[in-house]
């Protein structure tokens, strides 16, 4: 069997280094905000280059919070991709903003930038892209078109810890920065967690703050705020992925371009890159209109693939009342074509060549 990503491969390279730092929280007894979080949030905020990195609960929490600590909040528009993962929904929905989604690029799945000026209102206060899939989003263009109208700019970096665009890392561009360490990420933890991240002093304290309760000091509170805090266990795991994130990230890259490199004379759309910024992969997604056939082969073989992601927000159910007659057509279209294949640093050449050969069969 091929999973999508081999989670236990990783576990086991890191086993001793992952356990003995474990071991060594469970007789400091100090699991909250010690001095692991600390040390990963500056060795974070190091390698992305930015003055402030906040460890926080989920990648969630992170774009929820990041929201909420630039003050967006009930009837204010925030523009954002159909296509992704709920979640970037859901945080503006929290803080009582509205979602406006803006239709995608049919090559890198991101948020198409051309189409956001026209999408800009009296009430919009921010855009939101995504770095779709480890691609990242052409961020001198959108700070271009976000300047001229005082626009927040709200990184969401879920899938791209890494990936870097015009000699800045994701999360290091827009006004704040928000990553998951969901397992499955490229910097992953064994549960949930995530990252704020700013060069705005005053936004960080703010960050520090809201997900503490909205203490100020001990006991005192001047705000209404959330318990999210990324502990010490997962701070350990996180500490020892980070110094070998870059290794990781080119054995993703690695295993990407061999991918579209065997698929070249297959009928199928390979990931493309922009050679803009430094795609990452975190998924590597191709476009098929044989979709089914090709999972079902797959599936037969032992090998996984997966959809991400089959419905566009503004068709989820969640949503659809609110988006009456939207028509986004890249992003539906792609939606109905999208498959991904297996992706993680250690997959192996053979495995690699295995899969390319089950999908060249279906043809």
């Amino acid at each position: 069997m091929i999973p999508m990503v081999d989670l236990k491969k990783q576990y086991l390279e890191l086993k001793r280094e992952i356990e003995t730092g474990v071991h060594e929280v469970l007789e400091d007894c100090q699991f909250v905000l010690g001095p692991n979080v600390r040390a990963f949030e500056k060795e974070a905020a190091s390698y992305l280059g930015v003055p402030h990195a906040i460890g926080v609960a989920s990648g969630t929490d992170a774009l929820h919070i990041a929201l909420d600590a630039l003050g967006i909040g009930k009837g204010d528009e925030v523009i954002t991709t159909p296509f992704t993962f709920i979640a970037t929904a859901e945080a503006i929905h929290y803080v009582g903003a509205i979602p406006v989604f803006v239709d995608i690029d049919p090559k890198t799945f991101n948020l198409d930038i051309d189409l956001v000026e026209k999408a800009i209102t009296s009430k919009t206060v921010a855009v939101m892209p995504v770095h779709l899939f480890g691609q990242p989003v052409d961020m001198a263009k959108l700070k271009a078109v976000c300047e001229p109208h005082g626009l927040k700019l709200i990184e969401d970096c879920a899938q791209s810890f890494g990936a870097t665009i015009g000699g800045y890392q994701t999360g290091a561009i827009g006004d704040v920065g928000g990553f998951s360490f969901f397992p499955s990420k490229n910097l992953g933890c064994f549960g949930d967690g995530g990252l704020i991240t700013t060069h705005s002093e005053s936004v960080a304290e703010r960050v520090k703050s809201l997900r503490n309760h909205g203490f100020s000091a001990q006991y005192r509170h001047d705000r209404i705020g959330y318990n999210s805090r990324l502990d010490e266990v997962q701070a350990v795991i996180l500490r020892t992925k980070l110094k070998r994130i870059d290794a990781y990230n080119e054995n993703r890259r690695r295993v990407g371009h061999l991918y579209s490199h065997l698929l070249s004379d297959v009928p199928v759309e390979t990931p493309f890159e922009d050679r803009v910024g430094k795609h990452v992969y975190h998924q590597y997604t191709m476009l098929t209109e044989h979709r089914d056939t090709i999972s079902k082969a797959l599936r037969e073989a032992e090998i996984a693939s997966a959809v991400y992601y089959p419905i566009p927000l503004h068709k989820q159910d969640v949503f659809s009342s609110d988006y009456q007659g939207l028509s986004l057509p890249v992003a539906e279209n792609i939606a109905g074509r999208c498959l991904s294949l297996p992706v993680f640093p250690e997959l192996g050449e053979q495995q690699i060549h295995h899969i390319v050969d089950v999908i060249k069969s279906v043809f």
